[in-house]
């Protein structure tokens, strides 16, 4: 499990991927002890840049993305996890992914429906 975590420090990028359609999902960071606690769990767990602490994906939502396949690049600095995501989406905005806004005649729209409220599962966001 010799990644480098050196070259940003202490984070690698982790690109997170439907092991069932393909689709990306989401994209986080881990430093050491969240990758470990990955490999070790099943779970997908992350280290987050503002709250500088570890969070695992669903620990809130009951969202959980089941780790299938973990793989590395030939620099060994991201990893790209393949998952089965447990409930209606992984965006914290409500959505199946998030990658739902596409650009198109240069603005941001977004391309498909909420696939839950995010309100009833997080409490009110504004």
């Amino acid at each position: 499990m010799d990644l480098d975590f050196a070259k940003s420090d202490g984070l690698i990028t982790a690109v997170i991927q439907d092991y069932g359609s393909g689709r990306v999902l989401m994209v986080g960071y881990m430093n050491e002890e969240a990758f470990r606690q990955t490999a070790e769990t099943g779970f997908a767990t992350f280290y987050s840049r503002s709250r500088k602490k570890l969070w695992q994906k669903g620990e809130t939502s009951g969202n959980r993305l089941v780790v299938k396949e973990i793989s590395t690049d030939c620099d060994q600095d991201p990893v790209l996890l393949r998952v089965e995501p447990q409930g209606p989406g992984v965006c914290h905005n409500g959505y199946q992914s998030c990658f739902y806004r596409r650009l198109e005649g240069g603005k941001w729209v977004e391309a498909e429906p909420r696939a839950y409220d995010p309100d009833a599962v997080y409490g009110s966001q504004t």
